[in-house]
């Protein structure tokens, strides 16, 4: 699957990046993540449909603020938050927790 982006109300959630436009690994590092592969292994998950991943943006500047991830067996999203952006997480986790339900209506199944 290609990587889908979900306006989540005052968040926009995109596909992490690391491009000449955008680079979100030193606000990943902050999260604790410092492969520098991340970025690249993320966009693979997507596309083998073994995992998904969505920087939570702030929209006027795109600068991630939290990551949220979604096991394709489960609806439960994993969340992590930059400092004193734990709101941004819930409420982006929420949004991804209905995308996963979406697929079939199952909550715990995604394909």
């Amino acid at each position: 699957m290609e990587p889908v982006e979900i306006n989540a109300g005052t968040w926009y959630l995109r596909a992490l990046r690391a491009d000449d436009r955008i680079d979100d690994r030193p606000a990943l590092a902050e999260l604790g993540e410092h492969d520098p592969g991340y970025v690249d292994d993320s966009l693979a998950r997507w596309a083998a449909d073994t995992g998904y991943s969505w920087a939570v943006c702030e929209p006027t500047t795109g600068e991630l603020l939290a990551e949220v991830t979604l096991d394709p067996a489960n609806t439960a999203p994993a969340t992590r938050a930059r400092q004193g952006h734990d709101g941004a997480a819930a409420a982006a986790a929420e949004a991804v927790r209905r995308f996963g339900e979406a697929f079939d209506g199952e909550p715990r199944r995604l394909l």
